[in-house]
């Protein structure tokens, strides 16, 4: 039989884990009550002046003015984003690095490198979709044509002459081409450039029949008649530009193809601080200030659920890694 010094030391030992314990979720119940108590680092894994940058910036300034807290953008651009990420997927989950994702990074990537160093869907926390971005397919006027049903004509007549610019091998633009390209049926040259903006002006000089430009580039060429705006790649019209169609009702039914962002952590983190982290920037996004700044860019602002983001990822990898593969995209 045990001792009483043997049972009294185990008693003591029983109460000090127990106490340990509590004091663990004591001191978690304190953190996610008290969040935030220092600045949060909004990481974007593309240089300072694109969509996403943007973006980034307007809703950091927002949810800083909201939370009283300072909320720093930091641009890690590199290796396609996946420097960014794999940073983020290797920070302290607490809540204090979030990560502004695209497409591009959560599910271009998959498709477009032999291996990543972290798995895009289990190694973050989904915590809400910020917004969706469409891509315009935009040609220049000299063409002469004035619908979608009409370049597809052109496309299928010229195909082997005809030649599209686009933002990057493996960019966003680049598969939206090639999936609408496949859809068509045709396999015009590719030329590639470093970002939108070169590949519109592009189009623009009569260097190369079209592109699927990101809006910012496009929207205002598009307004003052510089360039012919065939259609717009999301389910429905946008409202910066309403008298666009979308390319599915123009005449390529089901097609789609839109640039996403939302708000992800490291893996990890609590379901307590990310339903708080996401009520701050469901509170962000449907603000609005945000709902103009959505509209000088050509975006529309979106939020769900964490669930329903995880859901959404899952479904753009396997959309993506087939359009990587029809474009025939890849980085070793």
């Amino acid at each position: 039989m045990k001792s009483s010094r043997q049972r009294f030391v185990k008693f003591v030992q029983v109460l000090l884990m127990m106490y340990s314990s509590l004091s663990i979720i004591s001191a978690h119940a304190e953190d996610i009550g008290s969040f935030p108590s220092k600045p949060i680092r909004l990481i974007v894994g593309f240089s300072a002046g694109g969509i996403s940058d943007v973006l980034a910036r307007a809703l950091a300034a927002k949810l800083a003015n909201n939370i009283g807290q300072g909320v720093i953008v930091e641009n890690k651009p590199g290796a396609g984003t996946t420097i960014a990420a794999d940073y983020v997927a290797k920070s302290t989950p607490d809540g204090y690095t979030l990560f502004l994702q695209d497409m591009t990074t959560h599910a271009i990537n998959v498709g477009l490198y032999k291996s990543l160093p972290y798995d895009a869907i289990k190694d973050f926390s989904p915590i809400t979709l910020v917004a969706s971005t469409p891509l315009m397919l935009v040609i220049n006027p000299n063409l002469k044509i004035n619908n979608l049903k009409e370049f597809m004509v052109f496309a299928k007549s010229t195909s082997k002459t005809l030649a599209y610019a686009s933002s990057g091998n493996g960019t966003v633009p680049h598969l939206a081409a090639e999936t609408f390209n496949h859809m068509l049926g045709i396999d015009p040259v590719h030329v590639p450039f470093k970002g939108s903006s070169p590949a519109t002006q592009a189009v623009l000089a009569g260097d190369v029949g079209f592109t699927f430009s990101s809006m910012p580039p496009a929207l205002s060429l598009v307004q003052s008649k510089k360039l012919i705006a065939l259609g717009v790649t999301t389910k429905s019209r946008v409202s910066a530009v309403p008298d666009v169609p979308t390319i599915s009702e123009a005449g390529l039914p089901s097609y789609e193809f839109v640039l996403y962002n939302g708000i992800l952590g490291p893996k990890g983190m609590s379901p307590e601080l990310v339903k708080k982290i996401h009520q701050m920037f469901v509170d962000v996004v449907n603000s609005s200030e945000m709902k103009q700044v959505y509209a000088s860019i050509g975006a529309d602002p979106i939020t769900d659920t964490p669930t329903e983001f995880t859901a959404h990822m899952n479904q753009e990898v396997i959309k993506m890694v087939k359009a990587v593969k029809i474009a025939g995209a890849h980085i070793d």
